[in-house]
């Protein structure tokens, strides 16, 4: 797929087959979040790749309203990342997270694969099925899958604010 129609096609997908996804296409999911940008090339994040259904479905309990779909999910990376006292280094870290996820999903849906994103609203939760050390969090969880419902295609007409509403040249 093309990189403009990946990004028409991406769209949150939280309904998966039964379908695994394969060892290289994770990897190359968590390459392209390795080699997003950041502040000052931080890199403040870590990876971790949960595969095992019953881990899976443990984990879903981090975000009980809205992450049901992680424990449906064929796999689940969490970007953890330490926790930060200031102000701006928690705002460049959460902009830096923002980067590393759109990359993940982006590629994702290049190679066909479908991708939720989840709060993570049980810190305690997701420390216990994740196991990272104490002053870290998780960030994000981002649930991967073949979708169940229909095949990722470009999008011809997004629910989005019309381009000229949204767009402004030289001023506002």
């Amino acid at each position: 797929m093309e990189t403009w129609d990946a990004i028409r096609a991406r769209r949150n997908v939280r309904q998966y087959t039964d379908q695994p996804i394969p060892r290289d296409h994770l990897e190359r999911i968590l390459e392209a979040g390795r080699r997003a940008p950041s502040s000052s090339n931080w890199q403040p994040w870590d990876f971790v790749v949960v595969t095992d259904r019953e881990q899976l479905v443990e984990l879903a309990k981090a975000w009980p309203q809205g992450g049901r779909h992680i424990a449906q999910s064929a796999a689940t990376i969490t970007l953890v990342g330490r926790e930060q006292e200031e102000e701006r280094q928690r705002s460049w870290l959460y902009y830096d997270f923002g980067q590393a996820t759109a990359n993940m999903m982006i590629t994702a849906t290049d190679l066909g694969i479908g991708s939720g994103h989840s709060a993570v609203v049980d810190q305690e939760q997701a420390q216990r099925v994740l196991g990272f050390p104490d002053g870290y969090f998780a960030v994000v969880m981002i649930g991967l899958g073949y979708p169940a419902d229909r095949p990722l295609r470009p999008i011809l007409n997004p629910d989005r604010r019309p381009f000229d509403e949204v767009v402004h040249w030289d001023r506002w």
